[in-house]
């Protein structure tokens, strides 16, 4: 009788360890990232004039600056 409950236990314990590994396959989603969506900043009326306006002036200065020492004044 010891033989057939140990037989028992061991069937027991084997079965029980099987279907503790036992399992379903793992399914991953891949979850697309999310997009971030920078508000672009707001410029003044003048915000695009800034570096024409400077150029214009400093060649304006050049052109203003410039001497003729061959004048007859």
């Amino acid at each position: 009788m010891k033989k057939l409950t140990a037989l028992v236990a061991t069937t027991a314990l084997m079965s029980s360890a099987m279907t503790a590994f036992a399992g379903g396959p793992v399914v991953v989603v891949d979850e697309p990232e999310p997009v971030a969506v920078v508000a672009a900043e707001e410029t003044g009326s003048m915000g695009g004039m800034l570096l024409p306006v400077l150029g214009a002036a400093a060649i304006i200065a050049l052109i203003a600056s410039d001497s003729d020492s061959d004048s007859d004044s």
